[in-house]
């Protein structure tokens, strides 16, 4: 069976857009939703609908894959989700090793969605001494000592995060100078990276606060209460303060800045 080291998607080479790659694993879950439900054809309607965006858009992602479907009949439903997962690479295994196996590691570990979607749990790492050996979702887990010789062994391009913040951007270092390229990172903290090596951030407190700032929004429209940009004045003239610091540019992040990723349903 393949390895992730060897065999890599042939998106970008192909110009298929960032925004629309992130929506093809959507796209694969509708589709594979109604495969397990034996339906043979979709109308892109009802796949737009079923994964959350409009039908042009659709119609747009699929071109880029080379699917314009058939006139009155729509898309074979088989047929798609073979060659959207061809394109995201999940016809061949992907071994992914875990570091920090804590309460949100073990999680991950114990996660059945894995396999399914073309990903192989190879190791859970972690750097208590105690944790070693200790069998979680029926893997030992391995001290962090043995990091690099792990990933060597199992061919390891995948990595994921789930240490403490201060911890993260080290065992990315690490991670990332044993061949691994590309981290999924759910360390409350931006990782800096070398040009060639792919980030996706999951922080669920930012996930949080954002639909707190949409609740507080519509309990203001219940109450009739302006919100926040209704009590400024029609330009906001003030000077710079220095304790408004500017964003630089100096850390690097993944091909999506820091816009968090969700785990699939």
């Amino acid at each position: 069976m393949a390895t992730g080291r060897t065999h890599r998607p042939a998106t970008r080479s192909r110009g298929i857009p960032e925004a629309t790659v992130a929506r093809l694993p959507l796209y694969l879950r509708a589709l594979t939703a109604l495969s397990e439900r034996s339906v043979p054809t979709v109308s892109s309607e009802e796949l737009a609908a079923a994964a959350g965006v409009n039908s042009a858009k659709l119609r747009k992602d699929f071109s880029y894959l080379g699917s314009y479907g058939t006139r009155g009949v729509g898309y074979d439903v088989e047929y798609l989700v073979y060659q959207i997962s061809r394109e995201l690479g999940l016809t061949q295994d992907w071994p992914v090793v875990i570091v920090g196996i804590g309460n949100l590691g073990a999680a991950l570990a114990n996660y059945g969605g894995f396999a399914s979607r073309g990903f192989r749990v190879a190791a859970l790492i972690d750097a208590d001494p105690a944790m070693a050996g200790k069998p979680v979702a029926g893997i030992p887990v391995q001290h962090t000592d043995e990091l690099e010789q792990i990933i060597g062994d199992n061919g390891v391009s995948i990595g994921v995060i789930a240490t403490p913040a201060g911890a993260a951007q080290q065992v990315c270092d690490r991670l990332v100078a044993a061949g691994v390229t590309s981290i999924l990172n759910f360390a409350p903290t931006v990782l800096t990276v070398p040009d060639g090596v792919d980030v996706r951030k999951v922080d669920l407190s930012i996930e949080l606060q954002i639909l707190a700032f949409h609740e507080q929004r519509k309990a203001g429209e219940e109450t009739g209460q302006a919100g926040p940009e209704a009590m400024e004045g029609p330009e906001d003239t003030a000077p710079a303060s220095p304790a408004r610091p500017t964003a630089t540019a100096t850390d690097r992040k993944g091909p999506d800045g820091d816009v968090p990723a969700v785990m699939p349903a």
